[in-house]
């Protein structure tokens, strides 16, 4: 019993002096907030931001369920920075960023067709009695 008590403590003397695992010292796991603001008002619209220790920042503003703009960035695991700024609003979320490829001619040539020719017939969703 005494052998077993002494090896558990020299067990936790040495784990405890043993270095941390990589995945559990790199920046993001001992990342820390440095900064912290948000409100919110009656009449529903909001603001928030944040910095954290590792480069992390992001803030956004609105009024819930109606719109919203922000920005955010951080450094990708290549050392890339990372910008991103975006809106969101009744036409959906737009995002802005040189990290973000461009949208392919044949998505925006069909974008095009489809907003120059609205579906006219009867509402495939409605059934018939």
């Amino acid at each position: 019993m005494l052998k077993s008590i002494i090896f558990a403590v020299a067990l936790g003397v040495a784990l405890a002096q043993a270095p941390l695992p990589q995945h559990y010292s790199t920046p993001e796991a001992t990342a820390q907030i440095k900064s912290f603001g948000s409100d919110i008002a009656p009449d529903g619209s909001y603001q928030y931001a944040f910095e954290t220790t590792n480069g992390i920042s992001q803030q956004e503003q609105g009024v819930g369920g109606h719109h919203a703009q922000g920005a955010s960035s951080y450094v990708s695991p290549e050392g890339v920075p990372i910008q991103l700024t975006y809106t969101a609003d009744e036409n959906g979320f737009h995002p802005q960023g040189a990290h973000i490829p461009p949208v392919p001619d044949y998505i925006l040539r069909a974008l095009e067709w489809i907003a120059a020719h609205p579906y006219q017939g009867e509402d495939y969703n409605v059934k018939k009695h």
